[in-house]
């Protein structure tokens, strides 16, 4: 249960609360890919497609981000416009919610942004395109994405396809494996590596089942082992990119990236837009086509923990 000073910050749209009281699972979706991952207006038209398709499976969609001092469970037509068009939205981690929240501006929730808010209004799954990761070079920038501590203390079950391509892989699987955040894959083996199916990295445990997949998160929380677990779920086949093309494209980004001095988090963007840019398109398609995988298997794994009668999940650690 959450506390009621943390309480005192959330607003639930009509649809959550309305959710919520009748025990029907939700959904939690990010809003940093509508305000910084997409451009407008595949953007908002991807958000409200999303969220029609977890409610088309029976789930109620609660996308997440901070507006007017309050954290949003759930938003408007209106408000999605907002976070689309506006190209002001801060990009909100454990970090910068404090200070988001404090000023009143408007913020859009990252990964582990998503996963904290979640965590606090109640809810257990979170839909995200992917997670993410070690950084290409952290050996020497020490550029480690603030969603793998998160998923070490936070306990959400993240439906992803694996993690951004951009990304050092077989580190950031390294990183959460020493932090005890179990790594399912469903549908395949093998990490996904979200513009590719198949990463060459193998995931911890294979899982593709609903009701298998809720088991062993409960398990996990019952245990009191709070933190995350990662459910990996690759590209629709005709949807993926060839893997050499996009290492290639991604490298030539990375590089235009470091040529102009982009760092932290800012690169995410500026590498996505560049591929986008370079395969005139076809990576959004992708993108888009995968965050909707992905919200079909969230939906139904919402559907299979909200089925198990457990205990309360664990609050995450201050």
């Amino acid at each position: 249960m959450t506390s009621p000073l943390a309480e005192s910050w959330l607003v639930r749209s009509a649809p959550v609360a309305a959710a919520q009281a009748e025990g029907r699972p939700l959904v939690a979706l990010e809003s940093t890919i509508i305000a910084h991952g997409m451009p407008y207006p595949e953007n908002v038209r991807t958000a409200r497609e999303v969220e029609a398709l977890i409610r088309g499976m029976g789930a109620e969609p609660a996308t997440i981000a901070v507006i007017g001092g309050r954290i949003r469970i759930g938003l408007s037509d209106e408000e999605l416009e907002l976070l689309g068009r506006s190209g002001r939205a801060a990009k909100v981690s454990r970090r910068d919610l404090p200070a988001v929240l404090a000023s009143g501006a408007l913020g859009a929730t990252t990964v582990a942004g998503t996963m904290i808010c979640a965590a606090l209004a109640g809810i257990e799954v979170f839909v995200t395109g992917g997670i993410g990761g070690v950084h290409r070079g952290a050996q020497q920038t020490f550029d480690i994405s603030a969603d793998l501590q998160e998923l070490a203390r936070t306990s959400v079950a993240v439906v992803c396809a694996g993690a951004k391509s951009i990304l050092d892989i077989g580190l950031t699987l390294e990183y959460l494996e020493t932090h005890g955040v179990p790594v399912l894959g469903c549908g395949q083996d093998n990490f996904a590596a979200f513009y590719t199916r198949d990463s060459g990295h193998p995931a911890d445990y294979r899982i593709d089942d609903a009701a298998e997949q809720a088991r062993f998160i409960r398990s996990k929380w019952d245990l009191g082992l709070a933190g995350g677990v990662v459910i990996s779920v690759p590209v629709p086949e005709e949807a993926a990119m060839p893997a050499q093309e996009i290492d290639a494209l991604t490298q030539q980004a990375l590089d235009e990236a470091s040529a102009q001095g982009i760092t932290g988090k800012a690169v995410t963007p500026f590498v996505l837009s560049r591929i986008k840019s370079l395969t005139g398109g076809r990576s959004l398609a992708t993108n888009i086509a995968l965050v909707k995988h992905n919200a079909e298997v969230g939906a139904r794994l919402a559907f299979a923990l909200s089925a198990l009668s457990v205990p309360r999940v664990p609050r995450p650690r201050p």
